[in-house]
């Protein structure tokens, strides 16, 4: 009787097997974190400034109460205003820059192809396969490809005007409540102080959570934080001091 055959050789993988190994990355949330991390860090130490400068003239409760919210929604709506501006024309930059792209892929095709396999080249690639990458990129997606590697435009770091003005805009009157809350919850002769701890105790919490979630030491992202809103808010005091009259 005739042993069985043995098989020999590794089995051969699976074609197209999805990979197991998924990856967050941290430049996905830069568009709306930025706009997010600069609002609250605003509005915390904008209002709070404004609220410690008020009371530091001699100001009654009520006087710092409507000077912080008056604040708050002025402060919220510039916010909203020059992130939306800035990010907008970040915007018509990229849509200007293509639309250049796709006049010169319609009247120089081969030209561009040469262009994008000259970057590929470049990047380390042999002129063979570069040309070839451009080449089946081309075929693929010719615009996408000009404007993620010739100009540096990708969909998740695509600017968006109106994503970043709400996040500006939320973030700025979120971290504004806090020095209102101190505001109405603390004793009008130690509001000061209280706004001030108060302050410097959210500003910490902001750096850390901005620094973890952009991958940075978490730490240094507190005390930078701290530092500039403790000297606004010395600034703001002085003020106060110099020009205060009894309300």
């Amino acid at each position: 009787m005739n042993a069985p055959p043995v098989k020999t050789g590794s089995a051969k993988p699976k074609a197209h097997a999805r990979s197991r190994h998924p990856e967050a990355h941290r430049s996905e949330r830069v568009g709306w974190l930025r706009a997010a991390v600069l609002g609250a860090n605003d509005g915390i130490v904008s209002v709070a400034g404004l609220v410690v400068g008020v009371a530091a003239s001699g100001a009654d409760a009520a006087t710092i109460l409507t000077s912080g919210i008056a604040g708050t929604v002025a402060g919220a709506m510039s916010m909203a205003a020059g992130e939306y501006v800035s990010v907008r024309s970040q915007a018509d930059t990229e849509r200007a820059d293509i639309a250049v792209e796709k006049r010169e892929l319609a009247e120089n095709p081969r030209a561009e192809l040469d262009e994008l396999a000259h970057i590929y080249v470049q990047r380390g690639l042999t002129p063979e396969l570069a040309h070839e990458v451009a080449r089946q990129l081309t075929e693929h997606d010719a615009l996408a490809s000009h404007a993620r590697d010739e100009l540096g435009i990708t969909d998740t770091l695509r600017a968006r005007p109106v994503q970043a003005a709400a996040a500006s805009a939320g973030a700025f009157v979120s971290g504004a409540a806090l020095p209102i809350a101190a505001v109405l919850l603390a004793p009008h002769e130690h509001l000061q102080p209280i706004a001030v701890a108060t302050t410097l105790v959210a500003l910490s919490i902001s750096g850390a959570l901005a620094a973890w979630a952009g991958g940075a030491p978490v730490g240094r992202g507190a005390l930078r934080v701290m530092f500039w809103g403790a000297m606004a808010m010395a600034a703001a005091t002085a003020v106060g001091h110099l020009f205060g009259v009894q309300v």
